[in-house]
């Protein structure tokens, strides 16, 4: 429904690049370019080491004590994340403590899982890039910064009760009840802050901010100096962890969570204190005339193949058939 205004405009851009899934070609070095059937884990991989957290593969099936032994060789250590190799919207992203946890998790949900290194950097944004491939360079045209759910004791209260009564949690307080299960009648001290949940997704609380005004000249070459490093990429955000802005525009002390491509948004859009429903659609057809530019040009320019539509659309329907059996998982986990 949200994207029901700009489809005018979609299929006038699929017109002037003559095939209906011209943005296939987009990030030749992801499968699909990125739409959201892919391997997260394999599309970790492109970027450089050191700039992503220590990561290994568990497949459903795995001998448990194989996957132990991958996590001790990479060195990563408790807490850290499981999260769906394909994913959305942070259903089933966990923090495990330790490894009881683990295998009971692994065990519950019969799909593959990134483990990875859990990353205590301060800071989480959402940067998205795109760069024509006839370009020297690319540009940043998009900045979230992201606000992690938190609440304030008051000496007196439950965290239960801090939960129902505050305006922004008790919006997920059926992920927070079950999160916090073990100590929601506990009382913090007055003034105390109570971090619920640093997972930088919405489903989690997350508040996305637009942070547009941080784009400078100094991260714009910080971002092209890692994304040239990135093979076959040319469009769509990273999500990062970082520990200051000035460390940033450095492309210095940053990890890469997450690498999205053709399906990303500016998620920016979603600071309904700095912007509008029309300031969001013209944003995103801004975006999506980056992605016809750099989309036509490696077609046209790096024979870079268009992908059947059949077999594109082939791929959104099992993806969709995946996407209810995570949706079912989740909603299992919450009873």
């Amino acid at each position: 429904m949200f994207y029901i205004p700009n489809l005018p405009y979609a299929f006038y851009l699929a017109f002037r690049a003559g095939h209906p899934v011209f943005f296939s070609a987009a990030n030749p070095g992801i499968k699909s370019s990125g739409n959201g059937s892919e391997s997260k884990f394999e599309t970790l991989s492109l970027i450089p080491k050191q700039y992503i957290p220590k990561s290994i593969i568990h497949k459903s099936g795995s001998d448990f004590s194989e996957t132990i032994s991958a996590i001790e060789n990479e060195k990563i250590e408790f807490p850290f994340i499981v999260k769906p190799d394909v994913g959305f919207r942070g259903l089933l992203v966990q923090v495990i403590d330790n490894q009881k946890d683990l295998e009971s998790f692994l065990n519950k949900y019969p799909i593959d899982f990134i483990i990875q290194e859990y990353i205590q950097f301060a800071n989480e944004c959402g940067i998205f890039f795109h760069k024509n491939p006839n370009s020297k360079t690319g540009k940043v045209t998009s900045i979230t910064t992201k606000k992690f759910i938190s609440l304030q004791g008051d000496g007196s209260s439950s965290i239960r009760l801090l939960i129902s009564n505050d305006k922004r949690a008790k919006l997920y307080k059926y992920y927070l009840f079950e999160a916090y299960k073990e100590s929601l009648d506990s009382v913090p001290n007055e003034g105390e802050i109570i971090l619920l949940s640093d997972i930088g997704n919405h489903s989690k609380g997350t508040q996305f901010i637009n942070g547009n005004h941080l784009i400078s000249e100094s991260l714009q070459k910080a971002m092209n100096s890692i994304c040239e490093r990135i093979p076959g990429y040319f469009y769509g955000r990273m999500d990062l962890r970082f520990n200051s802005l000035a460390e940033l525009e450095k492309g210095e002390n940053l990890k890469i969570l997450e690498l999205n491509g053709i399906i990303s948004e500016p998620t920016h859009i979603y600071d309904a204190d700095k912007g509008s429903y029309f300031g969001a659609l013209k944003s995103i057809r801004t975006h999506w005339k980056h992605l016809f530019e750099v989309s036509t040009s490696n077609h046209k320019h790096f024979k870079v193949p268009y992908k059947s539509p059949s077999k594109f659309i082939s791929e959104l329907f099992e993806l969709r058939k995946y996407a209810k059996q995570i949706k079912k998982l989740h909603e299992s986990s919450l009873r």
